[in-house]
């Protein structure tokens, strides 16, 4: 079967881009997305996705649970979103746990349509959630795999999995007037938030640089026959 992969754009895409640039031979297409789930949703409605019949997003999230730290691997089983709760594809889901067997967790997961930097919002939302992560874009492309079928043609089967970048226990800058309304990260607004906070960027850019490493290395291992 194949797959074509949705990851945001940015260094999340060319993490991805680098693990598929190490497996042999491969024919798996990667789409950038934007950042935020109704850019995603805006995205998604004029998408056609008839070159592939699984889709599969990945990237990074953000830990709500003390249970997931830095460079984890996390594969949703469903995700919530203002108390509504879209599943994955379990055979394709299953498929992909099969492959990687005890280097992924199955999760819940939960997409904020804000960025989450306070860790004692985190852990509010865990409490109030009982999600294990946390994404802005996830909840939106589960929603638009179950689109009526003439809308969607032909039928797809769908799976996130993402890694950890940031953790429960900490804050991360809040980074939020550098992500734009079209979804896309703007670069000197977020290298001012980046200067305004150093010890919190400095915790961000370490995570993130790990966490990166972990996608290209479990993409390079998912797609590897």
């Amino acid at each position: 079967m194949s797959t074509l992969i949705l990851v945001p754009q940015g260094a999340e895409y060319q993490a991805v881009c680098r693990g598929l640039s190490r497996v042999p031979n491969s024919q798996t297409k990667v789409l950038a997305i934007p950042m935020g789930i109704e850019p995603v949703r805006k995205y998604l409605q004029q998408f056609t996705h008839n070159q592939a019949n699984r889709m599969l997003m990945m990237g990074l999230c953000g830990s709500l649970s003390q249970k997931y730290q830095i460079g984890d691997i996390v594969l949703y089983q469903n995700c919530l979103y203002q108390g509504n709760l879209q599943e994955g594809d379990n055979s394709f889901t299953a498929d992909i746990h099969n492959q990687l067997g005890d280097r992924v967790s199955l999760v819940k997961g939960l997409t904020s349509d804000r960025l989450l930097y306070k860790a004692t919002e985190k852990r509010e939302f865990q409490k109030q959630s009982g999600a294990d992560v946390v994404d802005m874009e996830g909840y939106a492309f589960l929603e638009f795999s179950q689109q009526p079928s003439d809308a969607v043609s032909p039928p797809v089967q769908v799976a996130v999995l993402r890694v950890v970048s940031d953790d429960a226990h900490h804050d991360i800058p809040n980074i939020t007037s550098a992500i734009s309304a079209d979804g896309s990260l703007q670069p000197l607004p977020l290298a001012w938030e980046l200067i305004r906070q150093p010890l919190a960027a400095t915790r961000l850019i370490t995570g993130s640089l790990k966490g990166l490493k972990a996608l290209t290395t479990v993409t390079q291992l998912l797609f590897t026959a």
